[in-house]
């Protein structure tokens, strides 16, 4: 008998979605980025449901990780958009049932949009899956992934628990090692953040990724700052004259850039369209036995349809005018399906952590402002229109490229589609209930908020300024913004040549457009994660591994989780009364401090990875 859909495997996947889609809210506000939770929702699987519940079954795990990746895919899609509209000021505080609606409406639509498509991408057998091979990987090998790498899970979350309590609420190390001096008129500033959180991301996306994060931070802060700062005579402080440059002119050079970023996206999206359109002539002679093993279409129906009429009542009750409504619902339904399309033919490609959705939700943001001006819709209507349509068609998009992702480990191990996909449903369903709660809470009690210098929220801040661009007062520096698109083009060129020559390391424009976006210490410690990752792989390199096993990707995947779930932790403790420690060290001991701690924690991850 197969167990798939038992007590265990629902109580232990939709818990993990809770956990998990709260610690990538965190993650999201702070770096612009967020990871894939399929390797380790994966191994915390195994290992609660074999080592605490005695069970056996591969199936439980893998429905499990299913609901849980899908909870991690959901706070995606709000942290990229809802909180714009905080920023723009049409809302004072987080609304909690328009918030929880909007999750629950995108995350499922994004389900019934990709169900439908599993034969063209997964049955089909004709995209590599790597994310999704190397989950099915640390499904099958079983006992060794229950104890071995779940043991570095739980060390890393340790870890990480333990570093951020030590900076963020016993105040023994400083958050951020930074200072900036006067050189003539202008500003010099270096800084990085302490964060292993940040270190584990490092880890995961690479060297690579990792190296462009941080030439785009050197471009904005160390090459950029110090000569727009010449212009700038307050405030007197040079470490506050760095903060106000950056806030109000560097980083809408990196709103250029990533606007670039999107529209070279929508190659990508009309290429991966194709694709999917050619894939569908191979995948309708598939067995009818196929059809039958998803969802019933009546159900995938209802789904859908159910889906619309609650997004329409959303945007009414935003706007409260039907003419909005029923244009913007139109719009989202239309750009909602291109994305699932493209979303989840490019996780088959390239894996989940690598899908470009912040360019598609940039697209879909241009796109949807463009029409809505042409529909003659103006000022806070507009804004409310354009954040509310990006804001579901990013948890569409985000949704469904999991959702194939899972489906293709699914078969790999073969689990039934079917019950996946309910999985998926009740993942996002109690994922979405905790987005709003989670987002006012580190609003109202992580210092400056979102927006500010410890949760920047950069995708969240460019479709604000795009929402005011369009629709509000916003008055945007049109010359900076047009400075960051021409360097957009030249990264994007430089990059073209660098593939047609076979070099391995790529110039991808959208890492580079955020690093000049975050603050600068936030790509210090991804840099030097990325650094690690290269010697792990460089004295590993003749072994042979799997992507699941691949040095300190568990290892990272449970200390960003655990300071993730630290950080929330904390700003729950403050609302309900219980105020940071703030020992008072001397602030030369504390430095000496830090200073050790990252010496430990570059220690510890290289110790353990190895």
């Amino acid at each position: 008998m197969r167990q798939e859909l038992t007590i265990y495997s629902i109580s232990v996947g939709l818990a993990l979605a809770v956990v998990m889609g709260a610690a990538n809210v965190y993650l999201g506000l702070k770096v612009g980025m967020t990871v894939s939770a399929s390797i380790p929702a994966a191994v915390v699987s195994l290992l609660l449901l074999r080592v605490l519940l005695g069970r056996q079954s591969v199936l439980e795990a893998n429905q499990a990780q299913t609901a849980a990746s899908a909870g991690e895919s959901l706070a995606a899609g709000i942290i990229f958009t809802m909180p714009a509209l905080v920023l723009v000021g049409v809302w004072h505080e987080f609304d909690m049932v328009l918030t929880t609606l909007v999750a629950l409406a995108g995350g499922l639509l994004g389900i019934a949009l990709m169900i439908p498509m599993r034969r063209v991408f997964v049955s089909a057998d004709t995209l590599p899956f790597p994310e999704g091979v190397a989950c099915a990987a640390v499904l099958q090998t079983g006992q060794r992934a229950g104890d071995q790498d779940a043991r570095q899970v739980v060390q890393g979350a340790l870890f990480g628990f333990v570093f951020k309590a030590l900076v963020s609420f016993v105040g023994v190390l400083k958050g951020t090692l930074e200072g900036a001096w006067l050189v003539g008129k202008s500003v010099v500033y270096l800084g990085s953040d302490l964060s292993v959180a940040l270190l584990g991301v490092g880890m995961i996306v690479r060297l690579n990724i990792a190296a462009l994060v941080f030439l785009g931070g050197g471009l904005g802060w160390l090459l950029t700052l110090p000569i727009l700062s010449a212009d700038v005579s307050s405030p007197e402080n040079p470490v506050e004259r760095a903060y106000a440059v950056w806030s109000q002119q560097v980083r809408y050079i990196g709103v250029g850039a990533m606007v670039v970023g999107g529209v070279v996206t929508i190659g990508q999206v009309w290429s991966g369209l194709g694709e999917a359109v050619r894939a569908l002539l191979p995948a309708a002679r598939t067995e009818a036995q196929d059809v039958s093993q998803d969802m019933p279409l009546a159900w995938i129906s209802a789904l859908t349809l159910g889906c619309l009429v609650l997004t329409g009542s959303v945007y009414f009750l935003f706007t409260g005018r039907l003419d909005v409504t029923l244009t913007a619902t139109a719009i989202m339904f239309i750009m909602a399906l291109f994305f699932t399309a493209v979303a989840s033919y490019i996780v088959g490609l390239v894996g989940n952590s690598n899908s470009p959705v912040s360019g598609m939700t940039i697209t879909t943001v241009l796109a949807t402002g463009l029409m809505l001006v042409l529909f003659g819709f103006t000022g806070t209507t507009g804004m409310l229109a354009i954040l509310g349509v990006a804001a579901v068609v990013c948890c569409t998009a985000c949704t469904a490229g999991d959702v194939c992702n899972d489906l293709k480990t699914g078969q790999l191990v073969g689990a039934s589609p079917r019950r996946q996909q309910i999985m998926q449903i009740g993942g996002v369903a109690v994922a979405a209930l905790i987005m709003a709660p989670v987002l006012q809470l580190l609003h109202d009690y992580t210092p400056g908020g979102i927006g500010g210098k410890e949760l920047a929220a950069p995708q969240a801040q460019l479709f604000a300024s795009l929402a005011r661009g369009f629709f509000g007062d916003g008055q945007l520096p049109w010359h900076l913004v047009g400075t960051g698109a021409l360097i957009g083009l030249v990264l994007v060129g430089v990059d073209r040549l660098l593939a047609r020559r076979g070099v391995a390391f790529r110039l991808h424009l959208m890492p580079v457009a955020v690093g000049m976006y975050l603050p600068f210490g936030l790509s210090v410690p991804i840099f030097l994660g990325g650094l690690l990752s290269a010697l792990l792989h460089r004295k590993r390199a003749s072994s042979s591994e799997t992507a699941a096993s691949q040095p300190g990707v568990l290892l990272a995947s449970g200390a960003i989780a655990g300071e993730a779930l630290t950080g929330v932790g904390i700003a729950l403790a403050a609302s309900l009364g219980f105020s940071r420690l703030g020992l008072g060290l001397p602030d030369e001991l504390q430095t000496g401090l830090s200073i050790i701690a990252v010496l430990a924690a570059l220690l510890f991850f290289y110790q353990r990875s190895r």
